[in-house]
């Protein structure tokens, strides 16, 4: 069987895979098919291009092939042909395997969402902060760090969590962060879902679903994995907040997506 792993905004494909290989191995075997894509003007996905090659339906759509021909290169056959597969995305990631699922783009049996951070609205006001630090990235490249951390959008997130507030810095320092600015201002402008009730739908075609949410994240509202969670019909996994230890998140993390793993292969 082949799982997919999709990474957050501004990060790459070694995020999820050095986050959840170890628990999806752990839960369906270490011959299990870990396709882990980069997402436009991330990781090895070199290309820009324009906004509107940010709509997440386009990029959905990217992600679909690139799996496709990950699969093709490593001998296997069309998803179509073989088992369903699975999908867990983190943050952008949820959203683009949320449009995986709903739009047939790929045909998959079960998903997890790791903090999921978008919901029915065009930028949201927890995901404000991504344009800010994509214009500033654009007019002034990476120089611009101390900029942003004298804005007021910066203090508001680093006096909630301090780790979210080093994450959003890291932004600045991303390969090649400046010429990549633009999927900072475009894509949390997407909607992942239009109204509750389509969320909903994804019980109805035999999708089995997890949401996983942590404690005081500014970026990846708790109250918004819980709105998913209900929405899908779907167990909720809570996490502690990074604040309180990154260790200790990452390991409960990967408990819930190995149980939940293992719970539904039965």
């Amino acid at each position: 069987m082949t799982t997919v792993l999709l990474h957050g905004l501004g990060a790459d494909r070694r995020q999820p895979l050095d986050l959840l290989t170890p628990a999806v191995h752990a839960a369906v075997g270490a011959d299990e098919l870990i396709v882990a894509p980069d997402v436009r003007a991330h990781g090895g996905f070199l290309t820009v291009g324009e906004p509107a090659d940010f709509d997440i339906d386009r990029l959905a759509a990217e992600v679909a092939q690139s799996v496709r021909e990950t699969i093709s290169e490593a001998g296997g056959p069309p998803p179509e042909a073989s088992a369903p597969l699975t999908v867990i995305g983190i943050s952008l990631g949820a959203a683009l395997a949320l449009r995986l699922a709903l739009d047939e783009l790929l045909p998959i049996e079960r998903a997890i969402f790791v903090r999921p951070s978008f919901d029915d609205r065009p930028l949201p006001e927890h995901l404000r902060v991504f344009p800010v630090i994509g214009q500033i990235l654009a007019d002034a490249g990476p120089a611009g760090t101390e900029e942003f951390r004298e804005r007021a959008i910066f203090q508001r997130i680093v006096s909630e969590s301090p780790t979210g507030g080093r994450a959003l810095l890291a932004q600045f320092t991303t390969p090649d962060a400046a010429r990549r600015a633009m999927r900072l201002v475009e894509i949390p402008r997407n909607r992942a879902f239009t109204a509750d009730a389509e969320l909903g739908g994804l019980a109805g075609r035999g999708i089995r679903s997890l949401v996983i949410g942590a404690r005081r994240d500014p970026v990846h509202p708790y109250p918004l994995a819980e709105r998913w969670a209900a929405a899908l019909d779907a167990p909720l996994v809570e996490l502690p907040a990074r604040d309180d230890g990154l260790p200790a998140q990452t390991a409960l993390l990967r408990e819930g997506v190995a149980r939940w793993l293992q719970h539904t292969r039965a």
